[in-house]
């Protein structure tokens, strides 16, 4: 009860001070260069919601991000939520949200898990089942959830322990729980059409409209082909990383037969799960292959309707009727399956990227005047170093999209001036930013996860393990994600 009032005490602290930053920061004697009076006003909201964002609730902070927005000097409050709530990307985020919660409010994930789980060519190599397990990992926080991916594999891995005699505390059990949230980190960003990815890459293409030729936007294909290439170069590295370095005692389970698991049979897809199963194919196919076959007929049609396809594709499973009621139930997804938190900070940072780039504030001719001495005559590899540097530093210490955000206008004032490409450098900025977001409590909701299961996992092992883990995701972003990002964009 005393730990849970401090908790309460701390959070009304950090709240105070978080909106204290919103209305006092425009009063501070800065003076900062082409900062003007309502940038003022934009810069101390952002960093107060920055510092909520990292401290208490991301929900009601960032739904009162936008309220002072609307409350400042930059718009009337109209405008502000039109262009908060009417975004593209926020609309399509939400309808994503609600079919990739369909999948998990009816059970469609469990099976996916268990598919993953009974591979039969990993009996009796343990090594080889941890590969499956982070593979499976990897794809389900990329194509439906981070949050299922890790609820899913968890419980089980738990089971399985339990069976074959490792206690809570042991090495293998330790770095298998470590390895599902690293390899579910990896696959955060993978899809350019869900969430932070998706916020990221909108924000991009926003900041990019006064640039030549922009706005400037990522190719959703070369993006995915990246991202999946990466990630599972990053997994298999990693495994390997956890075999031969870490090297904890897997002999247990050389013994365990996967088939344990069909002892306890899921019971056939009934008609929901499985049309809920090809309505999700089909709307991810039809998101990603205007890009990946632009020619094909009807890719076109496709390509311009893009955003409003999962509002489509929910619209008509919400009115096909199976055994008297709809195939897609609406109100109980909403109620139990749509990650509201990051939904709204999606909307508020899409809004509050499009605010502080805008000329009216001074922020980019400030960072432009701030930068252009370091940047000058650096080359774009010295510069892609250096900026996943401080992306993979500053995401560990606070939000990850929020890094993403600040560091993006960054990124396109370099490129300005220098006449480099900036698509191959967001595109790796973006996935290593998200990805690398493991290592304390504050770089991302995952990684707080992590650190809050000390029955299984004591603080300092998940350092010993997270440290080591970003570093290899570095080394191959520059090995292996700067030629091939370099090659397809």
């Amino acid at each position: 009860m005393a730990s849970s009032k401090n908790k309460d005490t701390m959070t009304i602290v950090h709240s105070i001070i978080g909106v204290a930053i919103m209305v006092l920061f425009r009063y501070l004697p800065l003076n900062l260069p082409e900062i003007t009076p309502v940038g003022m006003q934009v810069v101390g909201i952002f960093l107060g919601t920055l510092y909520l964002w990292t401290f208490v609730d991301p929900l009601w902070s960032s739904l009162f991000a936008i309220a002072m927005i609307g409350f400042s000097d930059y718009a009337p409050m109209n405008a502000v939520l039109q262009s908060a709530f009417g975004s593209p990307v926020a609309r399509q985020s939400f309808f994503l949200m609600v079919a990739a919660g369909a999948l998990v409010y009816y059970k469609v994930t469990l099976y996916i898990g268990r598919f993953f789980l009974t591979r039969k060519f990993a009996n009796g190599k343990p090594w080889m089942m941890a590969f499956v397990i982070c593979i499976g990992s990897y794809l389900i926080a990329g194509f439906i959830n981070c949050f299922t991916a890790i609820f899913l594999f968890w419980p089980v891995l738990y089971d399985i322990f339990d069976e074959i005699g490792y206690k809570k505390g042991d090495a293998f059990p330790r770095v298998m729980l470590t390895l599902v949230i690293t390899s579910a980190l990896v696959g955060f960003p993978m899809a350019p059409y869900m969430q932070n990815g998706l916020a990221l890459l909108a924000n991009f293409q926003s900041i990019t409209e006064n640039m030549p030729g922009g706005p400037i936007s990522v190719n959703n294909a070369s993006y995915l082909i990246v991202a999946i290439v990466l990630g599972i170069t990053i997994i298999t590295v990693t495994v390997l990383y956890a075999k031969f370095v870490i090297r904890p005692d897997a002999s247990k389970l050389k013994d365990y037969d996967v088939e344990e698991l069909n002892k306890h049979p899921l019971p056939p897809m009934d008609l929901r799960q499985k049309v809920l199963s090809a309505a999700f194919i089909l709307l991810v196919l039809g998101m990603m292959l205007p890009s990946l076959l632009p020619s094909l007929p009807g890719m076109k049609f496709l390509s311009s309707n893009s955003y409003g396809l999962a509002l489509f594709v929910v619209a008509v499973l919400a009115a096909i009727r199976i055994d008297g009621k709809a195939a897609v139930e609406i109100p109980k997804v909403l109620a139990g399956n749509l990650n509201w938190g990051a939904y709204f900070i999606i909307v508020a940072a899409i809004m509050l990227g499009n605010v502080l780039t805008n000329e009216s504030t001074g922020v980019s001719a400030f960072l432009s005047y701030v930068l252009s001495p370091i940047f000058n005559g650096m080359s774009s590899t010295v510069f892609t170093v250096l900026i996943l540097l401080v992306a993979g530093v500053l995401t560990n210490l606070c939000n990850s999209l929020v890094i993403g955000m600040i560091l993006q206008p960054v990124l396109v004032t370099y490129c300005a001036q220098s006449g480099a490409d900036p698509r191959p450098i967001v595109t790796l900025l973006i996935l290593f930013v998200l990805m690398s977001a493991a290592v304390t409590p504050a770089a991302s909701p995952f990684a707080a996860i992590l650190h809050s299961n000390k029955e299984w996992i004591e603080t300092k092992y998940v350092y010993q393990y997270t440290l080591p883990i970003v570093l290899i995701e570095f080394i191959l972003v520059m090995v292996v994600g700067v030629p091939l990002a370099s090659m397809l964009m």
